[in-house]
């Protein structure tokens, strides 16, 4: 089939190399979100997707809009059979979903109808879920309530971060993604309707809501700092200062107030509203990523000292 691949950042990078290395499919187009600025220094650079079809000598579309009619003409001059997306970042009109044959099959990080939404991994981690996923659908106006092709599962680890679950579920979604595309050019595979039962929604986790609860449990402190690992990333301030947290360790046995440091020669610990978390990896605002020894060795928590 003719492929115009849609997506953006690098969870997308397997499944477009798979779909190009395909000697049954040829993409002939990629669509992704225009340049931005990232890093430090704010400079402007191509999307990863951007990169690698580039180096794949692909012709790569960045509409400001999928339902610009620039970008239509061009998406209907490509003759696309089918466009597979995975993790494009915008919304699509019906006006860009009329356009192939097959339509238009996403590769959603979720066992839908759970966590349908931007963050779906984020929230997986979040709730505790045991097994999460990845499932192909036909996109249609609803958010992420297209008729599924096909899914696979994964477990869901205790310390995993929303970073490393994605990473697995990238490759193996990238290889559903690809027997959804042969199932679908066959003719052999049919899309179901979703269960109108377990349907849960997974919005974007911001900055604001990435900051940590120490009156929450334990528990709870831990999943939230897993699912916002890497991004937007788990945070606190430190004498009115912002502090990134990374992975903790749950302690049992070990009580101290929510929020206060307790920092030895050899750890770092916090308390929570069931016990304490030993911290990992911190980083200071406008600073590098630190071990917590470290960092508690520059600052010097007093007793009863806390983070807010």
């Amino acid at each position: 089939m003719r492929l115009v691949f849609a997506g953006t950042p690098e969870t997308a990078l397997p499944s477009l190399r798979t779909l190009i290395d395909s000697p049954r499919h040829e993409v002939v187009a990629v669509i992704t979100r225009p340049d931005a600025q990232s890093g430090r220094g704010r400079k402007v650079h191509p999307s990863p997707v951007a990169v690698l079809a580039e180096e794949a000598g692909i012709e790569v579309l960045r509409p400001q809009k999928a339902g610009d009619p620039a970008f239509l003409d061009q998406l209907r001059a490509l003759e696309p059979d089918c466009c597979p997306v995975v993790a494009y970042g915008a919304l699509l009109p019906q006006s860009a979903l009329d356009v192939p044959r097959h339509g238009w099959i996403n590769l959603h990080f979720s066992i839908l109808p759970a966590w349908r939404g931007a963050a779906p991994v984020q929230h997986a981690i979040l709730h505790g879920d045991e097994i999460g996923g990845a499932s192909t659908f036909r996109i249609v106006k609803e958010l992420d309530a297209g008729p599924v092709y096909g899914v696979v599962t994964e477990e869901i680890r205790t310390s995993d971060t929303s970073g490393s679950l994605l990473e697995r579920l990238s490759v193996a979604g990238a290889g559903l993604l690809a027997a959804t595309l042969d199932g679908v050019e066959d003719g052999t595979l049919e899309a179901r309707p979703q269960s109108a039962d377990g349907i849960t929604i997974a919005p974007k986790i911001t900055v604001a809501d990435a900051r940590i609860d120490w009156g929450k449990p334990a528990m709870h402190v831990d999943r939230l700092i897993r699912a916002c690992t890497p991004n937007p990333g788990a945070w606190s301030e430190f004498r009115g200062q912002r502090v990134k947290v990374g992975p903790v360790r749950v302690v049992p046995g070990e009580r101290l107030a929510p929020g206060e440091i307790a920092a030895g020669k050899t750890s770092v610990l916090v308390g929570t509203a069931t016990g304490a978390v030993e911290l990992g990896e911190v980083q200071p605002q406008g600073k590098r990523l630190m071990a917590a020894v470290e960092w508690a060795r520059g600052v010097r928590p007093e007793g009863g000292e806390v983070f807010k």
